[in-house]
């Protein structure tokens, strides 16, 4: 592979080619994205791209990047996507806040984005019904060590 070729393949995994942010995970890689800020209105939307994540409420075609770490409330309580191994399951999680999480980051082949509850459940955010509204309430703090900074690190694709 060519060293043009191979940065370019980098640039995309991380998020920094133009008009995409270095936050989103790799599956919303090729859609609009911007950062979140605090007080944003976002909706739960499917992207076409295999996983759901956050669109901003001014144009449903921008996908909204969050940090680990980022508190949300949500409108009402959060659904979850019924499933095939107990159709009859309530999907619903009797919480309206929760923490933006990362998990599974050493898997490539692998969903990242989740929602901690209060609860201390976590769920995948490509498994909740779409059209869920939340709202930014807090951004996590700068991190100030390297424990820290791996906490808020988004996981990579390089493929």
């Amino acid at each position: 592979m060519r060293q043009e070729e191979k940065e370019g393949r980098i640039e995309l995994a991380e998020g920094l080619s133009k008009g995409r942010s270095q936050m989103c995970d790799y599956s919303l890689h090729s859609i609009k994205s911007r950062p979140a800020k605090i007080g944003d209105k976002l909706t739960v939307r499917d992207f076409g791209t295999g996983t759901r994540g956050f669109a901003a409420s001014e144009d449903a075609t921008v996908a909204v990047c969050v940090l680990p770490g980022t508190e949300l409330a949500f409108a009402h309580e959060v659904e979850r996507l019924p499933t095939r191994l107990w159709p009859w399951h309530d999907g619903a999680i009797k919480h309206k806040t929760a923490i933006f999480r990362q998990i599974n980051k050493d898997k490539v082949v692998a969903h990242h984005d989740a929602l901690e509850f209060p609860d201390g459940q976590i769920v995948l955010l490509t498994t909740l019904s779409e059209g869920q509204q939340a709202t930014v309430l807090q951004l996590p703090a700068e991190p100030k060590t390297v424990v820290e900074f791996e906490a808020q690190r988004r996981a990579a694709y390089v493929g």
